[in-house]
């Protein structure tokens, strides 16, 4: 009895001992979950250098580097004199032509029809007048009271007034139909080249000034006041603060793991503690060696493929070139046909 009992007791020791191994082994031990996939990579953005479209010499530049400027704002501009003096020239230019342009599809004014029929009318009567005076003249040759001469001037003043009366006759006939068709159109043309002409120095009017075309920081100021601009210099260098991503590699064999839209944090050394809401937004479709630079235990000669995490910094505190780690998980499906989560107010910082 006293064996039984002594064997019994060892067992249970013996139980006790093994769960206890068991615990430390399986449970307490430290080890990689199977739930995260760890990625190391840098801080990464776009960049644009905006230009003027016009060539003149600057002179003002409205902000430094670090400045952080907003898409719309005026960052700098260039003597606009000559294209002021250009712009005002084809205006008048156009307005000209819109008055030539009304003046013909208008027509001719009551005023004028009434003023070439009084002309007309005027003109008829001298005509007929001197056809009765030439009449009588011809009368009084044979009785020798008028001499030859006499009706030959009476005949070419008659010659005359009819020459005159059937130019005031069509000159009344073209104030009553008015302009040609063909006029109008040429008119018309003529006008919206004019027109034309006009808005492209209004661009270019415009162009003397540099607006910024997206939200960014200024890297740097490439030209000063007193430079000469033009569409081939760049005037500044403007770091965009959206989008942000950290670019990552993977090795082909956790490839299969990823997939756009997969939910992931973002942490650096330089905020500590800080965990930064992202998600997945690209895999390279092509493999590539392991850049020199990526941080990883992985043999550099291995293939990898580029990942781009992108991370929502609404604190601003993330910049380019910056080292990172991301912390995929892998738990959480991707999100709908790939698409991203974006940064809304639920996707600030945390500590």
């Amino acid at each position: 009895m006293n064996a039984r009992r002594r064997l019994a007791g060892l067992v249970l020791v013996a139980a006790v001992i093994g769960a206890g191994l068991w615990w430390f082994v399986f449970r307490a031990a430290p080890g990689p979950d199977g739930h995260t996939l760890t990625l190391y990579g840098n801080v990464d953005i776009r960049e644009i250098q905006p230009a003027f479209n016009d060539t003149d010499v600057i002179n003002r530049m409205q902000v430094s580097e670090g400045a952080v400027v907003k898409k719309g704002e005026l960052i700098a501009t260039i003597d606009d004199r000559r294209y002021a003096a250009r712009l005002a020239q084809a205006k008048q230019q156009a307005d000209s032509l819109k008055a030539t342009l009304d003046r013909l599809v208008n027509g001719s004014r009551p005023e004028e029809i009434a003023q070439a029929k009084a002309t007309m009318e005027g003109v008829r009567a001298t005509y007929e007048n001197n056809k009765i005076l030439y009449d009588r003249t011809t009368g009084l040759l044979p009785k020798g009271a008028a001499s030859t001469e006499d009706r030959d001037n009476a005949r070419a003043q008659l010659n005359a007034s009819r020459e005159n009366y059937e130019a005031a006759k069509q000159a009344y006939i073209l104030a009553v139909k008015g302009p040609r068709a063909e006029d109008i159109s040429a008119a018309r043309t003529a006008y919206q080249a004019a027109t034309a002409a006009a808005a492209l120095a209004e661009r270019e009017f415009a162009d003397t000034k540099l607006y910024a075309p997206q939200d960014g920081i200024v890297e740097d100021r490439i030209l000063e006041p007193g430079d000469m601009a033009s569409p081939s210099t760049p005037v500044y260098t403007i770091a965009l603060t959206q989008p942000l991503w950290v670019r990552a590699y993977v090795p082909e064999t956790q490839l299969g793991k990823l997939a756009l839209g997969q939910p992931a944090t973002v942490s650096t050394d330089s905020f500590p503690g800080k965990r930064y809401r992202a998600w997945v937004g690209y895999i390279a479709p092509n493999a590539e060696f392991t850049p020199k630079t990526v941080e990883t235990t992985e043999l550099r000669t291995r293939l990898v493929y580029q990942v781009r995490v992108y991370v929502c910094n609404s604190r601003n505190e993330l910049r380019l070139g910056m080292s990172a780690t991301v912390s995929v998980d892998l738990s959480r499906p991707a999100a709908d046909h790939g698409t991203a989560p974006g940064c809304g107010a639920d996707h600030a910082p945390r500590p």
